[in-house]
């Protein structure tokens, strides 16, 4: 269990919501986070004599935007009663992530299902009708359907009291405040909210908070919440009920009590709710090509082509892009540079497409951008100095022509220096706060980026010519912090990916809230969702 000290929300693995998944199928696979290792999740029930099942059983599973939940889907014939797998002929599969299942016009998605002999060989010895089955071959469709679970948008708000506490300080008082926690299925306890501490009494009254009841109880009305009182002087050691007395003292009840004033449910309209009603998420990339970086054709250079592994710039490229992509129907990419001189006449320019298309800036794809990242870095030539404004207000101007929410605007920023226009960039995150967008700020190298820190608006806003910034938008993160010490690349853009993207659902909500926004109608989905296999 985490101190209390060290609570973050972020990093406290609530799953944003849970989504239930119809599909045609019968086994799922989901597949673990750095690994390449399959698990598997669950199956159907078993439909005789049809090509085209309809499937009652559904997958419910934990929701999270900022991770790539990777999931297989198998299909098999069964053959006989065996619960094992290899004793049933195999029909064909096709991957997909949870995300891509969301993000699809209405959560519906459909997918070829395909024949993969070679996973069959693997797996089980192949029958003489298998044996006919050819590599790749298209072997239907399968239709996917997602639908929020109706209690995964509660929202919990309360109030409580104390009364009677124990005298912790030298003068007779106390400075409480509440920890509450949630249990976890495997008996312990995970923080999930802190009050503010009330100073000087022993019988406080806390301020009314709201808290999403996924977070509180992970959407199970029925779940342990625990609740502990702890005194801000004594770094929490100190309980209500307080074992060391209860121990020593036989006429011991307690140490006060703690009053629960009120509690209301709300429902509230989620990130998943505007996503099905189709806002879109439009993902740009700014990439550093300051001089600092050094010469990408040297190993030194933070921008070096390794034909065997790819550099911080397009892993934290990837981790962040291949889970944005899947909300974007499209898949077109605008993919801007700065701080470079640029061919023929050596102008700097702090605002260009690396696709050298003053039109058009998009990229077809995560893989587009990187393709135009690497043959950029062969034209250009790095220089200075990091300039954040001009590709902020670019991206801000995009934005302020589509405020109805049917987008939504994510700038990624990669550099390896300190800002330069530290009070244009201020000026331009306070006035981009007011837009539907946020920037995620990712430093690679070695550098101190303790400067930077200041436009992560957790704890104080961001503030330009006495005007403070509507909304924290900005996320800033060293990626070295994320670095996994063995070397998996693929575990390391994990767990960036996971922390610079997990606040985006609530900044986007924040927006929408802001402007009194509501999600439109989710396109309703086929009435029945099926598996179509044709042999």
């Amino acid at each position: 269990m985490a101190s209390i000290g060290e609570f973050d929300p972020l990093n406290s693995s609530v799953p944003a919501t849970k989504i239930e998944i119809t599909v045609s199928l019968v086994v799922l696979y989901v597949q673990g986070i750095g690994t390449k290792e399959w698990r598997e999740f669950g199956r159907t029930e078993v439909i005789d004599n049809t090509l085209n099942p309809d499937f009652v059983r559904k997958f419910v599973l934990d929701y999270f935007f900022e991770e790539k939940q990777n999931l297989r889907f198998d299909v098999y014939n069964v053959d006989s009663r065996s619960s094992n797998i290899s004793k049933h002929s195999f029909l064909g599969q096709t991957f997909c992530t949870l995300g891509e299942i969301i993000g699809s016009s209405g959560s519906r998605l459909e997918r070829v299902l395909s024949y993969n002999f070679l996973y069959e060989k693997q797996t089980s010895k192949p029958s003489p009708d298998e044996e006919m089955g050819i590599p790749g071959k298209k072997c239907g469709s399968i239709i996917f359907t997602a639908e929020e679970l109706s209690n995964c948008r509660d929202i919990a708000t309360m109030q409580l009291c104390a009364n009677k506490l124990d005298k912790k300080d030298f003068f007779g008082k106390s400075d409480p405040f509440l920890v509450f926690y949630r249990s976890n299925e495997d008996g312990t306890f995970t923080i999930c909210h802190k009050t503010e501490v009330i100073k000087n009494t022993l019988n406080p009254v806390w301020q009314p908070f709201t808290i999403p009841v996924r977070a509180l109880c992970n959407g199970d009305y029925d779940r342990t919440v625990k609740v502990d009182v702890y005194d801000w002087d004594r770094d929490g050691r100190y309980a209500v009920l307080n074992p060391k007395k209860k121990g020593r003292k036989k006429k011991y009840v307690n140490s006060g009590t703690v009053t629960l004033l009120s509690f209301k449910v709300e429902s509230e309209y989620t990130f998943v709710d505007f996503i099905r009603g189709g806002t879109q998420l439009n993902f740009t990339v700014a990439i550093d090509f300051t001089a600092s970086n050094g010469n990408p054709s040297q190993p030194t250079s933070l921008h070096y082509m390794n034909p065997y592994q790819l550099n911080a710039y397009a892993m934290a490229l990837k981790a962040v892009g291949e889970i944005v992509q899947d909300y974007d129907s499209d898949k077109l990419f605008p993919a801007y540079g700065f701080g470079a001189k640029l061919p023929p006449d050596g102008k700097i320019s702090h605002a260009f497409p690396l696709n050298s298309d003053c039109e058009n800036a998009n990229c077809v794809g995560i893989e587009g951008v990187l393709e135009a990242y690497y043959d950029c870095l062969r034209k250009v030539q790095l220089y200075g100095p990091t300039n954040f404004a001009p590709v902020i207000n670019q991206v801000a101007q995009c934005a302020s022509e589509v405020t109805d929410g049917s987008q939504y605007f994510v700038l990624l920023i990669i550099t390896d220096g300190v800002i330069s226009d530290m009070v244009q960039t201020r000026e331009a995150v306070v006035t981009a706060a007011s837009l539907p967008m946020s920037v995620i700020i990712v430093g690679v190298g070695p550098a101190e980026f303790d400067a930077m820190e200041e436009l992560d608006g957790d704890e104080v806003r961001v503030s330009s010519r006495g005007r403070a910034a509507e909304r924290d938008i900005v996320q800033f993160v060293p990626f070295r912090d994320y670095i996994d010490r063995s070397g998996n690349q693929v575990l390391s853009m994990a767990r960036l990916a996971k922390d610079v993207l997990a606040e985006i659902p609530d900044q986007l909500l924040s927006f929408m809230k802001s402007r009194g926004i509501e999600p439109r109608p989710a396109l309703s989905p086929s009435p029945t969702p099926q598996i179509n296999v044709h042999l």
